[in-house]
């Protein structure tokens, strides 16, 4: 009887790795580097042309500033909609998390529309380098955005299933991060093409 008044508590379980934040962050970390490069080419092709005192776009094309900035602020918005949702989860407020998870992905699809109007305005030729690296960037940071939204949208059926609470986020946090890269990587873009043209 006395042994078992002083046997020891059950051990602890072992602590769960965080994989699904550590594979986003490797996976947003090398997509930060994919757009680094794919930039820094953009910068350094307009440079050499621009050296040489050619135009940088063909003749009859222009970068239009209204649909890019409010794309980006558009992206500025959506991250305070996103932290907004991670914080009503870990307050167990679902109510306020579908919401919010709802707006950031509507701000998903308003950058969508945005940009694809943008295009639509810019009579840049595909076939010209500025078209082919402009079309490249951009079109791979709306992929980007898709799956941010995809995330996003796999994370709110997984809050409405009771995965996440205010003791377990991460699949949250983890898509949060994702997106705010996503911001991150669009800033750099609308800077770079859309304000130095």
């Amino acid at each position: 009887m006395a042994s078992t008044a002083l046997a020891l508590p059950p051990a602890a379980p072992p602590a769960r790795p965080r994989v699904l934040l550590v594979g986003t962050a490797l996976a947003s970390a090398a997509t930060v580097m994919a757009f680094v490069g794919l930039l820094g080419y953009y910068a350094s092709t307009r440079a050499a042309v621009v050296a040489e005192g050619t135009r940088w776009l063909p003749e009859g094309s222009n970068i239009p500033l209204t649909p890019g900035n409010m794309a980006f602020a558009t992206m500025l918005i959506s991250a305070v909609s996103v932290w907004w949702a991670v914080d009503a989860v870990g307050k167990n407020d679902r109510q306020m998390a579908y919401l919010a998870l709802g707006l950031t992905i509507m701000f998903g699809v308003a950058v969508i529309n945005a940009t694809t109007f943008l295009f639509s305005q810019m009579a840049l030729p595909v076939a010209s380098t500025p078209g082919a690296l402009i079309y490249t960037i951009t079109g791979a940071h709306l992929a980007m955005l898709v799956l941010g939204m995809v995330y996003l949208s796999v994370m709110v059926l997984r809050t409405l299933g009771g995965e996440y609470s205010g003791r377990d986020r991460e699949g949250l946090v983890a898509a949060a991060l994702f997106w705010f890269v996503t911001i991150a990587v669009h800033s750099a873009i609308w800077y770079t093409i859309y304000i130095v043209k």
